[in-house]
């Protein structure tokens, strides 16, 4: 048993210096390999450490370019923005002014239709005017008398009765007066006053003289003494005139007849005609005005050419725009 237990003793101790010597082998290993990775792990470390802070540093400057083309990116942001908004206030004052340019074309057209229709209106109605006027003023040749229309059915006579008239031109004006009589055969009516409205014959004041052999003496008669006083301008005659006598059923015709004109203007004369002489709205003319003119300042020595000529103008005009004829004498002796 002695012997025994040596052995099995002596068994033990190899086992255990065996197993130290493979423990302390394998840990020598584990050393050694730890020493061989730290190595290698330090260099390698160190080597991807080194190209890291590159990288960082490289990509911190690319941040910074990065940065600087985003804030010129930005302004040029605001730029296109403030561009694109002055673009669209551009483009938005243009519409409005588009829109008043069509407005305004869209008024004159419409301004131009109304005075196209407006013209027309005014050209139908002046044609129809220069029909009435014409149809007034060119009667038939039947019924013209010396270049006068004798389709009246009363007349007045309105004669200057001055000193001047009465002095030297008397014995024509009364052959004028048979003259005019003599044209018209048969009317309804005669009156005769002086170019101040005063009635030849008190009794037929603002009524017809019948027409009668008898009255047409009596009034040639009575010329030849006939001398109320006047102030050579017939306006006041005229007037008085077409305020008595005129009315819608007669047809009438003034004449008009002296040898000057002193009053202050022709134009107020024959506007104040003018107005007496329309007829409301349609403008139409009451009465005809005829006009003869004496040449008395003319022909007389120290005679007034300036009142003569006006009275010639103021003659002209007043028949011209009232439908008459003006008749201008080159002498004074009867003929």
């Amino acid at each position: 048993m002695s012997i025994r237990r040596r052995k099995e003793r002596g068994n033990t101790a190899e086992i255990s210096i065996s197993f130290l010597d493979v423990i302390s082998c394998g840990f020598g290993a584990i050393v050694l390999l730890l020493l061989i990775a730290k190595t290698v792990d330090s260099t390698a470390f160190e080597d991807s450490v080194q190209p890291a802070e590159g990288s960082v540093a490289e990509l911190q400057q690319q941040v910074f370019e990065i940065r600087g083309e985003a804030r010129v990116l930005n302004r040029d942001l605001l730029s296109k923005e403030e561009q694109l908004s002055d673009i669209r206030q551009r483009i938005a004052r243009l519409q409005s002014e588009l829109a008043s340019v069509r407005r305004q074309r869209d008024a004159v057209a419409q301004s131009d239709t109304t005075e196209q229709d407006k013209l027309t209106l005014a050209l139908q109605v002046l044609t129809e005017e220069m029909a009435r006027l014409k149809a007034r003023q060119t009667p038939d040749k039947r019924s013209l008398i010396g270049g006068i229309p004798v389709d009246s059915e009363y007349i007045v006579f309105i004669i200057d009765t001055s000193g001047s008239m009465f002095n030297f031109a008397w014995p024509r004006l009364r052959q004028e007066m048979i003259n005019i009589l003599n044209i018209y055969p048969r009317v309804k009516g005669i009156q005769v006053m002086n170019d101040m409205g005063g009635y030849m014959f008190s009794t037929y004041r603002d009524k017809w003289i019948p027409d009668t052999p008898a009255r047409r003496k009596a009034i040639i008669d009575r010329l030849a003494s006939w001398t109320p006083f006047s102030n050579s301008s017939p306006v006041e005659g005229v007037q008085h005139a077409i305020r008595r006598f005129y009315a819608p059923d007669r047809k009438i015709s003034l004449y008009v007849l002296g040898d000057d004109f002193t009053g202050q203007s022709i134009a107020e004369v024959l506007s104040s005609v003018e107005k007496i002489n329309r007829e409301g709205r349609s403008g139409q003319q009451l009465v005809r005005i005829h006009t003869i003119g004496f040449p008395v300042h003319f022909m007389v020595k120290g005679g007034n050419l300036q009142t003569a000529s006006r009275f010639a103008a103021l003659m002209r005009d007043l028949s011209y725009r009232n439908g008459g004829t003006f008749v201008g004498l080159n002498g004074l002796k009867p003929e």
